[in-house]
């Protein structure tokens, strides 16, 4: 299925970065038996809890490195993992990556605003990167970090483990073999309680907007795999019940997006209000869901016409490393290059556009 999605999905900005060229990562690399090194930028609860032990099941990567800017929290994973000491860096210190031919690929996990700093730093060290969604802030960023890659003849790719878990796989396969009809509407949201109004995520300069960009990203992806078109236009609106909490960004938005063949999206991200995980495509001849279909685990789907929609679940880290790593390997691009963030970034900033204006913006 993923060679189902690797043909069909990749429109647009994204199709561009097929041709581009990149140098498959030291002679150790072209050995498809030799797992590929990845270094850990940023330590926080995503690294701790679902990237690292995914490294322990990859089968074509692994941990072996660390980048952080804490002491107490590097000296942890060294003893931890085992890691030495010359793969262990602070966020100062990543140029010196360029003479440790262990680490091949640079995770980065930082703050949204942090990202390009990261992979700027990473590409000139000669590593490829791999970054957590959203690529940046803004398209001229975005933009900035996919030129740094392609200058230094290594591999951007954006971490959208979806992409690589068969239930979203098996739906993209129904949309694209109309099995049930032409998708025509999409109902697509994510929302959670956000916690704590001390983290990052609630202060804009870091991270470039709120549930949208946090969470958000993930049902806009959803509407574009499952059309495989592009947006052509946007209409938003934000609502705000804590403007104390969500002073700096976004609390809830609702957005509506119109595609190409006539297809619509209803979709909403929300950091107040939890319990919003779903999305459904409603086709010509009856519909099918995923719910939940963004979490960690736990992914189950359904169709109208009752027909299985059943996997075995995955580790979506374990199975989006193993297949950059084989890209790495075998000399091809990602389904998930630098281009296809920066589309993303470049429709949230519509929507955003459109909630400052209140009028619907073209894309």
């Amino acid at each position: 299925m993923q060679d189902l999605s690797r043909r069909h999905f990749i429109k647009g900005a994204a199709a561009a970065s097929l041709a581009a060229p990149f140098v498959v990562s030291r002679a150790r690399a072209a050995s498809s038996n030799k797992k590929l090194g990845v270094a850990l930028c940023g330590l926080g609860s995503l690294s701790t809890n679902q990237i690292a032990p995914a490294l322990l099941k990859t089968e074509h990567c692994r941990l072996a490195g660390i980048i952080s800017g804490s002491d107490s929290k590097a000296s942890e994973w060294r003893k931890k993992y085992n890691l030495p000491a010359r793969s262990v860096y602070t966020y100062d210190t990543m140029h010196r990556m360029a003479n440790n031919d262990d680490i091949d690929i640079v995770y980065v996990v930082t703050p949204n605003a942090l990202h390009l700093e990261h992979t700027l730093a990473a590409a000139k060290a000669g590593k490829h990167v791999y970054c957590e969604k959203p690529l940046e802030i803004s398209v001229e960023r975005c933009q900035q970090m996919i030129d740094a890659c392609k200058a230094a003849g290594r591999m951007l790719g954006t971490a959208y483990r979806c992409r690589f878990e068969p239930h979203h796989l098996e739906c993209i396969r129904i949309a694209r073999e109309q099995e049930l009809g032409p998708v025509r509407i999409i109902e697509a949201g994510f929302g959670i309680d956000v916690g704590s109004p001390d983290q990052w995520r609630l202060k804009h300069a870091l991270s470039g907007g709120g549930a949208l960009m946090d969470v958000g990203v993930y049902a806009l992806q959803a509407t574009r795999y499952l059309t495989g078109e592009e947006p052509i236009s946007v209409t938003a609106t934000e609502t705000k019940t804590d403007p104390v909490k969500f002073e700096e960004v976004d609390e809830t938005v609702t957005w509506t997006a119109q595609f190409p063949s006539g297809a619509t999206a209803y979709c909403t991200a929300s950091f107040k209000v939890g319990g919003i995980k779903n999305f459904r495509a409603n086709c010509e001849r009856g519909w099918f869901e995923l719910d939940p279909a963004y979490y960690y685990g736990g992914i189950k789907g359904s169709r109208s016409d009752g027909k299985p929609l059943s996997f075995p679940q995955v580790d979506m880290f374990a199975a989006q490393l193993d297949d950059f790593a084989r890209c790495i390997k075998e000399g091809r691009q990602t389904i998930v290059p630098g281009e296809e963030g920066m589309q993303d970034v470049k429709i949230m900033r519509a929507i955003y556009g459109s909630i400052h204006t209140g009028r619907t913006i073209r894309i």
